[in-house]
């Protein structure tokens, strides 16, 4: 754990500390949030040419895709559409990696918010 950059080693604290306590619903919601940030933080790296933290948040963002690709229900009505999304995710991120595509990588992070948007709605008491 012993990170160079204090900020990174009280993400990665803070970031443990929520996955041992949360439920698989909660854990989804982490990996949206996880996700969201990470575009947007390799969106503000693109603009300021920031080529490190820009292949770091890719790399995060990968994760965060990876993880919730692993955790589709079959059982769910939306497991189908979810693949494919996350299918369609990963290799535009990963195509960003060479040649950074910032109007592609907005409309994933803005997909991916309305989705953990919807997602929380569902949650709660009516």
């Amino acid at each position: 754990m012993l990170a160079r950059n204090p900020q990174e080693a009280y993400r990665r604290v803070d970031f443990d500390a929520r996955v041992a306590g949360a439920d698989s619903r909660q854990l989804v919601a982490l990996c949206y949030e996880q996700l969201t940030t990470a575009l947007g933080t390799a969106l503000f790296a693109a603009q300021t040419g920031d080529n490190l933290l820009k292949s770091q948040s890719l790399t995060r963002a990968l994760s965060a895709i990876t993880a919730l690709q692993l955790g589709i229900s079959s059982a769910t009505g939306v497991g189908g559409a979810l693949r494919q999304f996350y299918d369609s995710a990963r290799k535009a991120v990963l195509d960003s990696v060479l040649d950074f595509d910032a109007a592609t990588i907005g409309a994933i992070r803005r997909d991916c918010s309305e989705i953990a948007a919807a997602m929380l709605q569902e949650g709660k008491p009516q």
